[in-house]
């Protein structure tokens, strides 16, 4: 198949640091390419692929400081190259939210949206007046059926399990880890809550954006002591595995119905467990009292934490091996791809009926034009 992938412009493909997104773009476009498929990757030109690159901008464009409105047009001429290239694929794969949505619905060649993100009051508009495009949610938490979406499937992130170092143990003295953008939604506050409350040290680290910097310096910062409570910024991709992997227990205490947490399957993976609220897609990622524990409040939490001895870490990595490994992820949108494939062929020789009857002479140039048509 010829695939075009087209990723957000903020930060490149695959990340250096943070970006869960882009993560997962970069495993299924070097997943479908070592499976022979020819993809197109549209994204930061300082983005790393076997795929061929179509960069939207030079660098991404979270390093630049660019203003929404810049972003804005940044994304549009992304939108336009892909518009302008459209026949040139089989099938494009859009992740950039909804905002690919207005300008990809007509086009020729089926298209498929995976959300990664919220939805907030502004994406519910926009998916409703859209609500027929092909839609694959990265979990059964974050299908909304109330909005009467075409959903076409649910396929699960995942990780390179090879990426991440097996710890059979955890770092002496322990630590609970925490992994995340300086969010509310993503609760930094309540887990050094957990942790005061329980006594263990707690190791942060994570990005603060722009618009959550003053829940960052109300709620997170004055806490931070550097001796109990540790805020280590953010951090590499090599500094977050041994961060995740050499900690006791990772808390996930979210505050909204997260879609997917990469986070639970990287620590789980490193042979951490996790301890998270029961809400979003945690349930669908932790095995409650063999992976973690997925609690309802902070007082669950605490509790977990007296708990967590009693799990095994080679049972988490087995966990992720299972369920959230990259070769099931691509075979999850590969099938996905092919059904949407057939449907639109099964659609155009509908409205274009190819004649089984023998060709006549003088038919035989409109019989290949129809034939070709299809094909």
């Amino acid at each position: 198949m010829r695939i075009a992938q087209v990723t957000p412009l903020w930060e490149q493909v695959p990340p250096l640091a943070y970006g869960g997104t882009e993560m997962v773009v970069s495993l299924l476009t070097e997943g479908l390419v070592s499976r022979g498929h020819q993809v197109t990757l549209f994204a930061a030109g300082s983005s790393q692929t076997q795929a061929h690159l179509e960069p939207g901008c030079e660098r991404p464009l979270r390093t630049l400081g660019i203003s929404v409105s810049d972003y804005v047009a940044y994304q549009q001429r992304q939108l336009a190259k892909v518009l302008a290239r459209a026949e040139d694929f089989d099938l494009i794969h859009s992740h950039m939210e909804v905002a690919a949505l207005p300008s990809t619905h007509q086009i020729q060649p089926p298209i498929v949206h995976t959300l990664h993100g919220p939805f907030t009051a502004a994406c519910e508009k926009a998916l409703g007046q859209y609500r027929q495009q092909n839609l694959i949610s990265v979990s059964k938490s974050q299908q909304r059926h109330d909005l009467g979406l075409n959903y076409i499937a649910t396929v699960y992130n995942a990780i390179d399990l090879s990426q991440f170092e097996f710890y059979p143990q955890p770092q002496e003295p322990p630590y609970l880890a925490f992994l995340g953008r300086m969010s509310a939604e993503k609760g930094p506050h309540l887990a050094i809550e957990i942790a005061k409350r329980t006594g263990w040290p707690l190791k942060m680290a994570g990005k603060v954006d722009a618009e959550d910097r003053d829940f960052f310096e109300r709620q997170v910062k004055p806490q931070i002591d550097g001796q109990q409570i540790e805020f280590l910024g953010e951090v590499t991709q090599a500094a977050k595995k041994a961060l995740i992997g050499q900690a006791t227990a990772t808390l996930f205490p979210i505050t909204w119905p997260e879609p997917f947490g990469l986070v639970m399957t990287e620590s789980m993976v490193s042979g951490t467990p996790v301890i998270a609220m029961a809400i979003g897609s945690a349930p669908e990622v932790v095995a409650d009292g063999e992976t973690g524990f997925l609690c309802a409040n902070v007082d669950d939490c605490v509790a977990a934490v007296a708990q967590i001895h009693h799990l095994s870490r080679q049972a988490c990595r087995d966990h992720v091996a299972s369920n959230f490994g990259v070769e099931r992820m691509v075979d999850g949108y590969e099938a996905a791809y092919h059904e949407l494939i057939r449907d639109r062929l099964k659609l155009r020789a509908s409205v274009f009926p190819v004649d089984l009857r023998p060709v006549q002479p003088d038919r035989a140039k409109a019989a290949v034009s129809v034939t070709t048509a299809i094909s």
